[in-house]
C-alpha cells in the first residue's frame, strides 16, 4: 500500500485507521476507530495545499475562478477517481454489508479514505509530506484543472436552463438529513415548475445539490437527445 501511495513510511496505527470504514465499527464494536476524523482533517490539509498551488500557478486568476478550481479538483469524483488510480479500494477495511453493496468501488468511500490518508500523513510527517503526496496522487487532475479552467457547476447549468425553459429557478428540497449521525448524509430532490427532475447524496448539503443537480442535467439533456433523433 506504501509504495503505491509513494510514501517511504507510515504510522501502522495511523494506516489502518485511515483505510477503516465506519461500517466495520458498527459490525464490530470492539474495534477502536474508523476513518472519519482524519476524513476531517485531511479534507482540511487538500484544501489547503490544493488553494497554495493553484495561488502560485494561476497568478492572473480571480477570487471566483480560483474558488470554482479548487472545487473541480477537491470534489468526490475526482479524489475517488485518483484512489482507484492506486488501487485504494482494495485495502479499505468494511463491514460486511457495505462490503456487499459494493463500497469498494464507491466514490463515497474512496474519496474518504483517501482524504483519510491525506490526514494521516500530516499528522505523521507534517503538512510538507502531505503536500507532496497531494500533488503526487492529484498531478493529472490538478493539471487538467488549470489547462481547462472550472467547468460550470451542475447548479448554475440548470440555473440557466430552467430559466430559459420555464422561467423559474430550481427548488432544492432535503428530503434525508443525517447531519447528527456519524456518518453524515444528505439526499437532496430538485424540482422544477413542481416537477422532480433527479435525487443526489452527498456529505453535505450542497454536494448533495450538486448531485441532483447532475441528474437533472443528464436526464434533460437525453430528452432532447430523444427528441431529436
Amino acid at each position: 500500500m506504501l509504495s503505491r501511495l509513494g510514501l517511504r513510511s507510515l504510522r501502522p496505527d495511523l494506516l489502518q485507521q485511515a483505510l477503516t470504514h465506519s461500517s466495520y465499527l458498527n459490525e464490530n464494536p470492539s474495534a477502536d476507530v474508523s476513518n472519519e476524523r482524519l476524513e476531517f482533517l485531511g479534507d482540511a490539509v487538500l484544501g489547503l495545499v490544493v488553494a497554495r498551488l493553484l495561488f502560485e500557478r494561476c497568478p492572473n486568476a480571480g477570487e471566483g475562478e480560483l474558488t470554482r478550481t479548487r472545487a473541480e479538483i477537491v470534489r468526490g469524483s475526482t479524489l475517488a477517481r485518483a484512489a482507484s488510480r492506486v488501487g485504494l479500494g482494495q485495502f479499505l477495511v468494511l463491514g460486511r454489508g457495505e462490503e456487499a453493496a459494493g463500497g469498494r468501488t464507491r466514490d463515497r468511500n474512496l474519496a474518504g479514505a483517501l482524504e483519510a490518508v491525506i490526514g494521516a500523513v500530516y499528522l505523521d510527517s507534517g503538512l510538507p509530506s502531505a503536500a507532496a503526496l497531494i500533488r503526487r496522487l492529484l498531478r493529472q487532475e490538478i493539471d487538467q484543472a488549470i489547462r481547462e479552467g472550472a467547468r460550470p457547476d451542475a447548479k448554475s447549468s440548470l440555473q440557466h436552463l430552467a430559466q430559459a425553459r420555464w422561467h423559474e429557478a430550481p427548488e432544492y428540497v432535503t428530503v434525508e438529513d443525517t447531519a447528527d449521525a456519524p456518518h453524515r448524509r444528505f439526499v437532496v430532490e430538485v424540482k422544477i415548475a413542481g416537477r422532480p427532475l433527479g435525487r443526489g447524496e452527498g456529505r453535505s448539503k450542497r454536494e448533495a445539490q450538486q448531485r441532483a443537480a447532475q441528474v437533472a442535467l443528464e436526464g434533460l439533456r437525453h430528452q432532447e437527445g430523444a427528441a431529436c433523433t
